[in-house]
């Protein structure tokens, strides 16, 4: 959260991410237009923010659920959903930050791309759970046994 707060800064500011970024996509591409430089410029930006939260999310996500080494808890969307909620209010203070910032703008669409980043951090740690079977199938309520006795009785 301390680098994200730091970002918000005028050092890590458009204008200053402009004199690296641009410059080198000149170089790598020096038939390109200054218009398509800067929507360029603009997407890595935006991408930088759903990663930078993304990988927020899947640490909140962490911190929330406690996990142990062969975890035999299941997937839980309610522990996912927390560690969302805490992006989105971190991500809001973040855009008030800026506010007091003056090279910088607060956006209430960055609050969104943000939490946007949270919500794909935690669909890729689902994914990567199911991919390794790290989460347990949770039983149905009843579970096996009861289905079992039902059938018979």
């Amino acid at each position: 959260m301390s680098l994200i707060f730091l970002g918000s800064s005028d050092t890590h500011s458009y204008q200053h991410s402009t004199g690296l970024v641009e410059p080198l996509l000149h170089w790598l591409f020096p038939h390109m237009t200054q218009a398509h430089v800067e929507s360029i410029h603009h997407v890595i930006r935006k991408c930088a923010h759903l990663t930078e939260y993304a990988i927020l999310g899947v640490l909140l996500w962490r911190a929330v659920r406690k996990p142990v080494r062969k975890d035999p808890r299941p997937w839980s969307w309610r522990e996912a959903v927390i560690a969302i909620s805490i992006v989105f209010l971190y991500a809001s203070t973040d855009e008030i930050h800026q506010i007091f910032v003056p090279t910088r703008t607060a956006l209430v669409s960055d609050v969104f791309i943000d939490t946007s980043g949270a919500v794909i951090g935690m669909i890729f740690l689902w994914s990567l759970g199911r991919c390794f079977n790290w989460w347990t199938k949770s039983e149905p309520e009843g579970g096996l046994k009861d289905r079992n006795n039902t059938a018979q009785g």
